[in-house]
């Protein structure tokens, strides 16, 4: 089974969002299926096979989620996040601004789907095979 630090490990090559699917193989190597990142303080929940858990440490100090999603400005910042203007830190910040409450990460459906906080998709996209 993996661990968080293994996982660290492989999100220390990330540098933007241009990395990112990249970073999903690595992690499908570890054996990870899904996982879903909390933007309000950064911590990840990871799992893999037979309910196998494993929950990353907060990543930075919380952040204000607004209550209601934007998805325009949140596709802005997102398309802008993967062609590597901005950094994992801002990234966060502007899903933040923009009522992105978590993202889901399918490794089964290559998926990526953002939520706001009453659990609404506010956007959805199928993960590259770099």
């Amino acid at each position: 089974m993996f661990t968080i630090d293994q996982i660290e490990e492989a999100h220390s090559n990330v540098k933007s969002g241009a990395d990112f699917p990249q970073y999903i193989q690595d992690l499908i190597k570890l054996g990870v299926i899904r996982y879903n990142t909390y933007v309000r303080d950064g911590h990840t929940v990871y799992w893999g096979c037979d309910n196998y858990r494993v929950q990353s440490n907060p990543k930075y100090d919380n952040l204000e989620v607004t209550d209601s999603g934007n998805p325009i400005d949140f596709i802005h910042h997102l398309n802008a996040h993967q062609a590597g203007e901005t950094d994992y830190k801002a990234f966060c910040q502007h899903a933040a601004q923009d009522g992105v409450d978590k993202w889901v990460i399918d490794m089964v459906a290559m998926t990526c789907i953002y939520y706001d906080k009453g659990g609404h998709k506010l956007h959805e996209e199928e993960i590259p095979i770099p």
